[in-house]
C-alpha cells in the first residue's frame, strides 16, 4: 500500500492522456502514481517493442515519435526526481470511494502477467485514463483463426515486430484502418485488399471541419499515399460479408454497399489472404468509472461525461483520453494536460498559466468537432444486422449463434441485453461481453448502455479472500 501525508494523484493509464496528466500534475508539485497495466509507458498509440527485441528502428512504426520522445525524457526525470512513481504491469480492476474509512481512494491493481496478487494504491484524487478498445461487428466467420482486429495486427507489428500473415484484407471501417494498412504493408506484408465501407462523399459535408484539422488531413493523405505507391488495391463503400477456411481464415468476401448500407445483390466476390483485419471503430472503457459512479453519455458509443477540467460528477475524479470518447493522441494529450493543470489547482493551489490552459482547450474544441465528423461519417453499415446469418456466433466465450439471440427476442420476449444474456449467456463468458456486447446489441435491437460489471476485470477468488472489505 503506498501512503504519504502529501496530497497526491493516481493516474490509471499511462497512454497519451494519463502521461500529459500525469507529468502537467507533477510540473506543478503534485505526487502521482501513475498506474499501467503495459511494461512500458506509452499505451497502445506509442506502443514499444519489447526491450529483448532489440528494435534498431522503432521510430519507423510511429507517425509521432518525436512527441512520444519528449513525453518519455519528462516522465523519466520526474521518476528520478521521485515525483512520480510509474507502477508498470498494474492491471487496475477496482477504485474505491472513502477508502479505510478516509476520504480518499484505493486503487486495486492486479501484479504482473500471472495477476495472482493484488497491490493496493491510496491516493487524493484519481485520473481516469483507460483508454478505448476496438469494435468488430460479427459476421459469419469472424471467430475463424486469422482474424484479428485492426488494432491487434497493429499491436503485433508494434509490439512483437511480427506480421500477423503474409496476404492481410483490412476491412471495416473508421480512421484506424488506414494507418494498420499503411504500417502492414511497409512492414513488408501483401495488403490483398483495402475494403472500407464508407465513401469519400460522406466527407464532403465535414469540409469545413477538415479544412480546420490541416495537420489530420495530411496525415490521412501520407497513408494514402503509401498505399498507393504499393499498389494496394483500395475499395469504398463495401463491406465483408464472409470469412472461409477450415484451420485458419483462407479467403474473405466482400460485396458493395448501397446508399442505405445494404448488401447489393450479386456484387460479391471472393479475396485469398491468410489474414483479415477488421475493425469498426472504437469504444471507450468505462468500467471503472461507471463503478465510482460517474456519469456515462449512452446517447450513442457509451463515454464518461465531464466538464471544462475534465472533472467527472464525483469529487475527486477526473477523465481524459478516449475515456471520454474516442479522439485520438493529439486530442488525449490536450485533455490529459487540462485534466493535470486541474488537478494542480486543486490538490496543490496552484493555478496554471491562462495562455497554456487556453491553447489546449481550443485544442480540444476543435479536435473533438473533427472527430464528431469522422464518427459520422465512418458509421457503419446502417443494416449490417442482415447480413448476419442465424448460424453466425455472436459470444465466443459461450458459443451463442446470432438464432439463439433472436429466439430470445422474438419468441421469449426479451427487450433489453441483461434479459438476453439470462436467456442466452451471450456476454457471460471471460470477456464479460467487452466483444460481443455491440453484435448482440444490434442483433437483439436494443442499446448496449453501461455494462454495470463490479470489477474492471476478472479476479482470481484468493485475491478477493486476502481484500478485507471488499464487496
Amino acid at each position: 500500500m503506498t501512503t504519504s501525508a502529501e496530497p497526491s494523484l493516481a493516474v490509471i493509464g499511462a497512454g497519451p492522456a494519463g502521461l500529459a496528466a500525469a507529468l502537467t500534475a507533477a510540473d506543478r508539485g503534485v505526487r502521482v502514481v501513475l498506474l499501467d497495466a503495459g511494461a512500458q509507458a506509452g499505451g497502445q498509440f506509442y506502443r514499444q517493442p519489447a526491450a529483448v527485441l532489440k528494435a534498431r528502428r522503432p521510430q519507423a512504426l510511429h507517425h509521432a515519435w518525436g512527441t512520444w520522445k519528449k513525453l518519455s525524457a519528462r516522465l523519466a526525470a520526474h521518476v528520478a526526481a521521485g515525483r512520480v512513481d510509474h507502477l508498470a504491469d498494474r492491471h487496475v480492476w477496482f477504485v474505491e470511494r472513502q477508502f479505510g474509512g478516509g476520504g480518499g481512494f484505493g486503487v486495486h491493481a492486479l501484479l504482473g502477467p500471472a495477476q495472482t496478487e493484488s497491490q493496493t494504491v491510496t491516493a487524493d484524487a484519481v485520473l481516469l485514463a483507460t483508454g478505448g478498445y476496438e469494435k468488430v461487428l460479427p459476421f459469419h466467420g469472424w471467430t475463424l483463426p486469422g482474424v484479428v482486429s485492426a488494432g491487434g495486427a497493429q499491436a503485433m507489428l508494434k509490439g512483437g515486430l511480427v506480421l500477423p500473415g503474409r496476404t492481410v484484407v483490412v476491412a471495416g471501417t473508421g480512421p484506424l484502418l488506414m494507418p494498420v494498412a499503411a504500417g502492414l504493408v511497409a512492414a513488408g506484408a501483401e495488403v490483398a485488399a483495402y475494403v472500407e465501407s464508407t465513401h469519400p462523399a460522406e466527407f464532403v459535408r465535414h469540409t469545413a471541419t477538415l479544412a480546420a484539422n490541416p495537420a489530420k488531413v495530411a496525415e490521412a493523405a501520407r497513408y494514402a499515399a503509401q498505399l498507393l505507391r504499393h499498389k494496394v488495391p483500395v475499395t469504398v463503400r463495401h463491406t465483408v460479408v464472409a470469412a472461409h477456411g477450415t484451420d485458419r481464415v483462407e479467403a474473405v468476401t466482400v460485396a458493395a454497399l448501397d446508399p442505405h448500407g445494404r448488401v447489393r445483390p450479386g456484387t460479391a466476390r471472393r479475396i485469398a489472404c491468410d489474414t483479415l483485419a477488421v475493425g469498426h471503430g472504437m469504444l471507450a472503457h468505462t468500467d471503472l468509472a461507471e463503478t465510482l459512479g460517474c456519469a456515462i453519455d449512452t446517447t450513442g458509443d457509451p463515454f464518461v461525461v465531464t466538464d471544462a477540467e475534465q472533472r467527472t460528477g464525483i469529487d475527486g475524479v477526473w477523465a481524459a483520453g478516449e475515456a471520454t470518447g474516442i479522439g485520438g493522441a493529439a486530442l488525449a494529450l490536450a485533455e490529459g494536460e487540462l485534466a493535470g493543470h486541474s488537478i494542480a489547482a486543486r490538490l496543490k493551489g496552484v493555478e496554471p498559466h491562462p495562455a497554456d490552459r487556453a491553447r489546449a482547450a481550443r485544442t480540444r474544441t476543435r479536435l473533438r468537432r473533427f472527430f464528431a465528423a469522422l464518427h459520422t461519417a465512418y458509421a457503419p453499415p446502417a443494416h449490417w444486422v442482415e447480413q448476419v446469418a442465424d448460424d453466425t456466433v455472436l459470444c465466443r466465450c459461450e458459443e451463442v449463434t446470432a438464432a439463439e439471440v433472436r429466439e430470445a427476442v422474438d419468441e421469449l420476449g426479451a427487450t433489453d441485453l441483461r434479459t438476453v444474456k439470462l436467456l442466452t449467456r451471450a456476454g457471460m463468458g471471460w470477456c464479460q461481453g467487452r466483444i460481443c456486447a455491440p453484435g448482440v446489441a444490434g442483433i437483439a435491437g436494443c442499446p448496449a448502455g453501461p455494462a454495470k460489471r463490479p470489477f474492471a476485470r476478472p479476479v482470481p477468488l484468493g485475491v478477493l479472500a486476502q481484500e478485507p472489505g471488499q464487496p
